[in-house]
C-alpha cells in the first residue's frame, strides 16, 4: 500500500545511495562498472531507470503528496548559511519547503516531495559518498553514476520531442504538478519573487490537458535546479559576499536589526558566525568536474535544439511550449552565474598539475556551444578550421567574463606551470587552438568595446539596469521585456557577476598582452629545455658503463633535469611536447596579432641563452645593493628546472660531507693522518711553498692552496664573502675514493699478468705520476689534481 511504501522510501534511498553522514555506503555507483562488474551494474541501472521500478514508487508516493525531511545542515555552504540567517535563497527550490523544528527537535528540515527527496539524494551523493578502496582502475566516465546522470538529462531535459509523462495509475491524466505551499516561517528575500515558468505558462493556457508537458515541466525544471544546487552552488565565502548586490545587503541588514529584539524559540545565531559555519574547504574532485561538463553538453544541445522564433511576437506567446520556454533561458538564467564562480574557484585552487585537463575541458566545452548545435559543418570545410557563425556573437558577448577574465586566469596558472611537461604543454595547446578559432578574437573583441562604451542613463529602467538574476525568485520567473541594446546586455552580465564597482582588464588591453609575451618567452624557454633534455639523454644513453656504479659519470648527469616527467617517457613524447608549444606559439600570433619580428626575437634570445655545453645560463636576476636578486621569472625558471645555479661546496674541501663515492672509514682515517703531518710539518710546507723556482711551483701544485684555486660564483643574495686560507697542506682525502681503489686495484692486477710484484708496480705508479705532475707543473700554476 502507498502508507508502508512511505515508510520505507528514506530507508530505500540511503541504502541504494547512502546516508548524508557517510556511515552508510550504500550502493557505491561511482565505482560500479560495467566491465569489472556486469551483473550489478545492469541491475543497479535497469532499477533507477527512469522508466524503471524505483521511479515509478517515486511518481506513485509523489500522487498521495507525501513530504519527507531533507537537513538544511547537509546542503552547500551558501545555502546552509543563508537559511540559518532565515533570509530565503534566491532558488525557488527552497521556497515555501523550510520547516523549524518542533519542541525538542534539532536542526532546520526542508520538506521535499519524493522526486525531490530523492534527486536530492542521488545529486549529493556525488559530494558525500565516500569512494571504496578498489583493486582496479576506474573510469569514471564509465561508472553507473555517470551513465544515470546522463540517462536523467535525456529523460528530462530531451533534445527531442517533449518530456515523457510519468507512468500513472490514473486512467485520465498524469500526476499533478505539486502545489504551492504556505511558508512555515516568515522570511526575508532576496528580492520579489514571481511564478514560476510553469504557473506563468499555464495561466496561459485554456485547458491544462491540451498540453500536458505544461504539467510535467516542473520536473525539467526541478532536475535542473537540484543538479546546479548540489554540484555548483560551493564556493568560498568572499565570493557568497562578493556575488551580494548593495541592495541585498541592505534587505539582510535590515532583517537582522528587525529581529534583534524578538525572541525565538531558539536565539538567532550571530550573523559573523552563521556566516563563517560552513568553512570546511571545497575541493572538487575530478570525477565531480566530469560530472559538471556532461551538464554542460547536454545542456548546450538541449538549448540548441529550440525552434527557430516565429515572425511574429503575438504568434511566439501564444504558441511557445513550456519546454520551448525552458530552452530559451536555461543556461543563461540558471547555470551561467554558478557556473562561473564554480570555474573561478578552480582556477584558483586546483593544483598545478594534469589533473588540471579536466577543469580545462569542462571550460572549454562551455565557450563552444557550436559545437553541439544540430546543423553539421560543410564537408568540403573539414581539413580547414572551422570559423565561428556570426549568430554565436550574442553568446559570446553574454558570458564575456567566461572568455576573457578565466582566460586570464589560465594565463596566470600557465606561467606557473611546468611546460616542458608534455600534459601542461598540450594544454596550452587546447586553449590556444579554441581561442584562435575564426571570428571568435573578433566577437569577444567587440563584447568588450561593447561593455566600454559611455553608459547612458535611462531613467525608467535604471533601477533594473544592472540587476542579477538573483533578484528573482525563480530562474524562470517574469523578466523585463528584452534589451535590444547589445551594450546594454553585455554591462548586465559583467556587473551581476562582479559587482558594479568591478575593475575589468581587458583580454586585448596591454596589461593580458604583456602576460601573453611572458608566456610566448616561456614557451620558447620549454623548448630550448626540452631539446636540451633530449640531446642530454641520447649523451647519457651511451655513457653508462660499469663503473656508473661507482659514479664514475660526470657530475652533470646526476640530476642535472627535475620537475618534469620527461625522464620517465621516450623521444616521442619530448617531440610532441614541441609540437604542442610551437602551435600553441602560433595560434596565440594569431589571436593577439604579436609582431613577428619580435616574438623571432625573443626565440633568438632563448636560443644565445645556452652556452657551449648545452646547460641554461643563470636564472634571471636584477642588480641591488645587496647583489643579485632573484627576479619572479628567475624563481619560475629555478622551480620548473629550467635554469640553476651550480651548488658547489664553499667551505674546507677537508670538512666537506662524506660523499656516497667515498668510504667514510678512510675518509676519517686519512684526515688524522693529513692533520698529523700538516701540524708536525706546517712550516717546511709554507717554505717550500713560497719559493719561486721550479720546486715551489711543484710543490704549489701539489699541496692544496685554497687562494690559488678557481673562483667560485656564491649565492645571488650575497655580495661579499669573507674568504678564508687555510695555507699549503698534505691532502689524502682522495685515496678513500671507490674510483681511486678500483683503479689501484685494477693497475695492480694488470701488472701480475705481466709477472710486476706489488713493490715493483707502486714504483711504476709513483714514477709514472712524478712525470705527469712534472709536465703538468710546467704548464700551469693552476691546476690541482685531487678535486673531484
Amino acid at each position: 500500500s502507498p502508507k508502508e511504501l512511505h515508510g520505507i522510501f528514506p530507508w530505500l534511498v540511503e541504502s541504494i545511495f547512502g546516508s548524508l553522514d557517510g556511515i552508510l555506503a550504500g550502493w557505491n555507483l561511482r565505482c560500479l562498472q560495467g566491465r569489472t562488474n556486469p551483473t550489478e551494474y545492469s541491475v543497479a541501472v535497469d532499477f533507477l531507470d527512469p522508466s524503471g521500478p524505483m521511479m515509478k514508487l517515486v511518481y506513485k508516493l509523489q500522487a498521495e503528496e507525501y513530504r519527507y525531511d531533507f537537513p538544511v545542515s547537509y546542503l552547500p555552504g551558501p545555502v546552509k548559511a543563508s537559511i540559518q540567517e532565515q533570509v530565503l535563497p534566491e532558488c525557488s527550490l527552497y521556497h515555501n519547503k523550510v520547516q523549524f523544528p518542533s519542541s525538542g527537535g534539532l536542526g532546520l528540515n526542508l520538506a521535499l516531495n519524493p522526486f525531490e527527496y530523492y534527486m536530492f539524494y542521488f545529486a549529493i551523493s556525488l559530494i558525500t559518498q565516500k569512494s571504496s578502496p578498489v583493486t582496479h582502475h576506474v573510469s569514471p566516465s564509465n561508472s553507473a553514476y555517470f551513465i544515470l546522470v546522463d540517462t536523467y538529462l535525456k529523460c528530462f531535459l530531451p533534445t527531442e520531442g517533449s518530456v515523457l509523462p510519468p507512468p500513472s495509475s490514473n486512467p485520465g491524466g498524469a500526476i499533478p504538478s505539486p502545489a504551492p505551499r504556505s511558508p512555515a516561517v516568515p522570511f526575508t528575500s532576496y528580492g520579489m519573487h514571481h511564478t514560476s515558468l510553469l504557473k506563468r505558462h499555464i495561466a496561459h493556457q485554456p485547458s491544462v490537458n491540451a498540453d500536458p508537458a505544461s504539467q510535467e515541466i516542473w520536473r525539467s525544471e526541478t532536475l535542473l535546479q537540484i543538479f546546479v544546487e548540489m554540484w555548483l552552488h560551493h564556493y568560498s565565502l568572499e565570493m557568497y559576499q562578493k556575488m551580494q548586490s548593495p541592495h541585498v545587503k541592505l534587505e539582510v541588514l535590515h532583517y537582522r536589526l528587525s529581529i534583534s529584539s524578538k525572541h525565538h524559540g531558539s536565539p538567532a545565531q550571530p550573523s559573523y558566525q552563521a556566516l563563517h559555519a560552513y568553512q570546511e574547504s571545497f575541493k572538487p574532485t575530478e570525477e565531480h568536474v566530469l560530472v559538471v561538463r556532461l551538464l554542460v553538453k547536454h545542456l548546450h544541445a538541449f538549448s540548441n535544439s529550440l525552434k527557430p522564433e516565429p515572425l511574429s511576437p503575438s504568434a511566439h506567446s501564444h504558441t511557445a511550449s513550456p519546454l520551448e520556454e525552458f530552452k530559451r533561458v536555461v543556461i543563461p538564467r540558471f547555470v551561467q552565474e554558478k557556473l562561473y564562480i564554480f570555474l573561478q574557484h578552480c582556477f584558483g585552487h586546483w593544483p598545478l598539475d594534469a589533473s588540471f585537463r579536466a577543469v580545462l575541458e569542462m571550460w572549454l566545452s562551455y565557450l563552444q556551444p557550436w559545437r553541439y548545435a544540430p546543423e553539421k559543418p560543410p564537408q568540403s570545410a573539414e581539413s580547414l578550421p572551422r570559423s565561428v557563425p556570426d549568430k554565436w556573437a550574442a553568446f559570446v558577448q553574454e558570458n564575456l567574463l567566461l572568455y576573457t577574465k578565466l582566460f586570464v586566469g589560465f594565463l596566470n596558472r600557465a606561467l606557473r606551470t611546468d611546460l616542458v611537461s608534455p600534459k601542461n604543454a598540450l594544454m596550452v595547446f587546447r586553449v590556444a587552438k579554441v581561442f584562435a578559432q575564426p571570428n571568435l578574437a573578433e566577437m569577444i573583441l567587440k563584447g568588450e568595446q561593447l561593455f566600454l562604451e559611455p553608459e547612458l542613463v535611462i531613467p525608467h529602467r535604471q533601477h533594473r539596469l544592472f540587476m542579477s538574476p538573483s533578484f528573482g525568485g525563480s530562474f524562470f520567473s517574469s523578466w523585463p521585456p528584452a534589451i535590444t541594446d547589445a551594450s546594454f546586455k553585455v554591462k548586465s552580465h559583467v556587473y551581476s557577476l562582479e559587482g558594479q564597482d568591478c575593475q575589468y582588464k581587458q583580454m586585448f588591453g596591454p596589461e593580458v598582452r604583456n602576460l601573453v609575451l611572458k608566456l610566448a618567452q616561456l614557451i620558447c624557454q620549454a623548448q630550448q629545455t626540452a631539446q636540451s633534455i633530449s640531446d642530454h639523454s641520447s649523451e647519457a644513453g651511451g655513457a653508462h658503463s660499469f663503473f656508473s656504479w661507482f659514479r664514475f659519470t660526470p657530475a652533470e648527469m646526476n640530476g642535472s633535469y627535475t620537475g618534469n616527467d620527461l625522464d620517465e617517457i621516450g623521444q616521442d613524447s619530448i617531440k610532441k611536447t614541441d609540437e604542442y608549444l610551437e602551435k600553441a606559439l602560433e595560434y596565440l600570433c594569431q589571436i593577439f596579432k604579436l609582431n613577428e619580428a619580435q616574438l623571432t626575437q625573443m626565440m633568438l634570445k632563448c636560443g644565445a641563452a645556452q652556452d657551449e655545453n648545452g646547460k641554461k645560463q643563470l636564472p634571471d636576476c636584477i642588480e641591488t645593493e645587496e647583489g643579485l636578486v632573484l627576479t619572479q621569472l628567475g624563481r619560475y625558471q629555478i622551480i620548473n628546472g629550467l635554469r640553476r645555479f651550480e651548488v658547489q661546496y664553499q667551505g674546507d674541501t677537508e670538512l666537506q660531507p662524506i660523499r656516497s663515492y667515498e668510504s667514510a672509514t678512510l675518509v676519517r682515517l686519512l684526515f688524522r693522518l693529513s692533520s698529523l703531518l700538516n701540524q708536525q710539518f706546517a712550516a717546511q710546507l709554507d717554505m717550500l711553498c713560497s719559493r719561486e723556482d721550479f720546486v715551489g711551483r711543484l710543490c704549489r701544485y701539489h699541496l692544496t692552496n685554497p687562494q690559488l684555486t678557481q673562483k667560485i660564483r656564491y649565492s645571488p643574495v650575497v655580495k661579499d664573502r669573507t674568504s678564508h686560507n687555510w695555507g699549503p697542506r698534505i691532502s689524502l682525502r682522495f685515496l678513500a675514493s671507490y674510483r681511486t681503489l678500483i683503479s689501484l686495484l685494477l693497475l695492480y692486477c694488470l701488472a701480475s699478468w705481466f709477472s710486476i710484484g706489488p713493490v715493483g708496480c707502486t714504483l711504476v705508479i709513483l714514477l709514472s705520476y712524478s712525470l705527469y705532475a712534472v709536465i703538468m707543473t710546467l704548464f700551469s700554476d693552476h691546476c690541482r689534481p685531487h678535486e673531484h
